[in-house]
């Protein structure tokens, strides 16, 4: 249990955000949640209340960098100046064949997904340099092992998330920051609710927003293994660890068919 540590979570109105928010809360973190869907805050801050943790919620757009300095700064403050995680969640999926997106829905998704969590790193990281042991969690995804059909530039976002969290690794270690990512594939939540491409049919949407809430928790708090081989990327869930690892040993042809046979492209 985590006695006075606090977790600030990005796009915690529902979804991942929301039962990570109450992952957290469990273990007796205080909360910092903030989204746009206020009235989805309002909700989950009486579920946490109801256990008995401190939460703070409030308004929050991920791509305007002035706000996300603010409420991190807010949140800071009214919590002894802690800031022990920092989780970089929000972010929305456009999926269908790439020259049938209109350019501003693509443009939505890199503001949200990469601008989004360029802003909360920078925002945060004088806060998590400040408390020791601190973690910076951003949400990649299984699409971020091999760039995939339909879903071609939120694959793209990811890997964005990818490079981001492998930089700020290597260049936050000597602040005493922990830098990770997790990588599920597809998530049963409203994100997914009307997704029907080659990749959701061959392979399901099969991991719950709890599944993808307790690997969080479990990489935050790693075992000694982990910590020993400086883990960055977490996949989750089984077909995601699958991948990953077939990634890592395949040829790039083997690879690249894997992935079009799963894409029914």
């Amino acid at each position: 249990m985590a006695h006075n540590k606090t977790v600030f979570i990005t796009g915690a109105a529902a979804g991942i955000g929301r039962a990570t928010a109450l992952t957290f809360a469990r273990r007796g973190y205080t909360v910092g949640a903030y989204d746009i869907d206020e009235a989805g805050l309002a909700t989950l801050s009486a579920e946490i209340a109801a256990l008995g943790a401190a939460v703070r919620t409030g308004h929050l757009d991920v791509t305007d960098f002035d706000e996300m300095s603010a409420r991190t700064a807010e949140f800071v403050a009214a919590s002894g100046g802690r800031l022990d995680v920092m989780i970089n969640n929000a972010g929305i999926l456009v999926a269908g064949r790439f020259a049938d997106i209109a350019v501003p829905a693509q443009r939505r998704m890199i503001d949200v997904n990469c601008v989004g969590v360029l802003n909360g790193a920078h925002a945060a990281h004088a806060h998590l340099r400040a408390t020791p042991g601190s973690v910076l969690v951003n949400l990649a995804s299984a699409s971020a092992i091999y760039g995939q059909a339909e879903l071609a530039v939120y694959s793209a976002t990811k890997f964005f998330v990818r490079a981001m969290t492998e930089a700020l690794d290597l260049e936050w270690g000597a602040d005493g920051i922990r830098v990770i990512d997790m990588w599920p594939l597809f998530v049963q939540t409203a994100m997914t609710d009307d997704i029907h491409t080659g990749s959701t049919s061959s392979l399901g949407i099969n991991l719950t927003p709890d599944d993808v809430a307790d690997a969080i928790a479990a990489a935050v708090h790693p075992s000694w293994l982990r910590r020993r081989i400086h883990q960055v990327h977490f996949p989750v869930g089984t077909q995601t660890k699958v991948f990953a690892l077939g990634s890592r040993f395949s040829p790039a042809w083997l690879t690249r068919l894997l992935n079009k046979r799963v894409s029914q492209s």
